[in-house]
């Protein structure tokens, strides 16, 4: 149950109501921006809601038990708000978000409406659209350990062990969006960083982070293709750092990396076929003991 401020319950059953909905978000930066859909801006706990920002909330639900309510929160790229730049170098991934009901004329008048964190934000050509998740997200959220036979950490963490070196290099061509190719990395074997992550250190989209999709070396022309473009064209001379990447199987694990002992995978457990095929004559001895003693 929400309890609503005297003074807001008063106005709320006047006639003529002067309410609009407030927005604040805390990035993964730890920065604080506010936004209002009033047409003035609006300030309070500190905060400065600007107000032309073109944000409009849709419907918001909220559900039974553990199911994740929300709502969507619509939008237009503004250079005193929200921008392509920000969202695509993930700055609002997870971002905390609260909204308020608020009187404009009396901005001590108001009730919390939600808190929750951003999810999916799909973005076209001029706008977004931003899903807002409601608390109960968390348990929706993995928890604990997986048993299965690819590894569970992430290469570099501290489960994993590994101590991870990123390479510098400089693009050398690119097609702008997805594809770049850099001749620093021909000491590295075919597929090294695939799967690594790439960070650009110089250029328009400094501080950007994407995985490497594939990493080709042939003949001297070392290719790069990433996940996700970066907000602004990759050009000649963007720096960038990479690292190498691993696709969690054990062999990787011993082979790249040397480092079966702390493979948090379970490489021999049985797999799906192997437990509904049933037993034929001439499979060996299935007495529940070791496969690979």
């Amino acid at each position: 149950m929400r309890d609503i401020p005297e003074a807001l319950a008063a106005h709320l059953v006047q006639g003529a109501t002067t309410l609009c909905r407030c927005w604040s978000l805390t990035r993964r930066d730890g920065a604080v921006l506010g936004f209002t859909d009033h047409d003035g801006p609006l300030s309070f706990d500190g905060i400065v809601f600007a107000a032309a920002t073109g944000l409009e909330a849709a419907e918001a639900s909220a559900e039974l038990g553990f199911a994740i309510g929300g709502g969507e929160v619509s939008g237009a790229f503004a250079a005193t708000g929200l921008n392509e730049a920000d969202l695509a170098r993930g700055l609002y991934d997870d971002a905390r978000v609260s909204i308020w009901l608020t009187n404009w004329a009396d901005v001590s008048q108001r009730v919390l409406l939600e808190t929750g964190f951003v999810g999916e934000i799909r973005r076209g050509d001029t706008g977004f659209t931003a899903e807002v998740r409601g608390l109960a997200k968390a348990f929706d959220e993995e928890r604990g350990r997986l048993y299965m036979r690819s590894c569970s950490a992430d290469l570099g963490d501290g489960r994993c062990g590994v101590a991870l070196a990123a390479v510098a290099a400089n693009v050398v061509t690119s097609d702008g969006r997805l594809g770049l190719t850099a001749p620093a990395l021909v000491g590295f074997a075919d597929g090294h960083f695939t799967g690594g992550r790439l960070v650009f250190t110089a250029g328009a989209n400094v501080g950007f982070a994407t995985e490497v999709k594939r990493h080709g070396a042939a003949g001297g022309l070392v290719a790069l293709q990433l996940w996700q473009a970066p907000p602004a064209p990759i050009a000649a001379g963007d720096a960038f750092t990479v690292s190498p990447g691993c696709d969690k199987s054990f062999a990787t694990c011993q082979s790249k990396f040397g480092n079966s002992i702390n493979f948090r995978g379970f490489p021999h457990i049985p797999g799906n076929d192997f437990i509904i095929g049933g037993v034929r004559p001439g499979d060996g001895t299935l007495d529940g003991g070791s496969l690979f003693r």
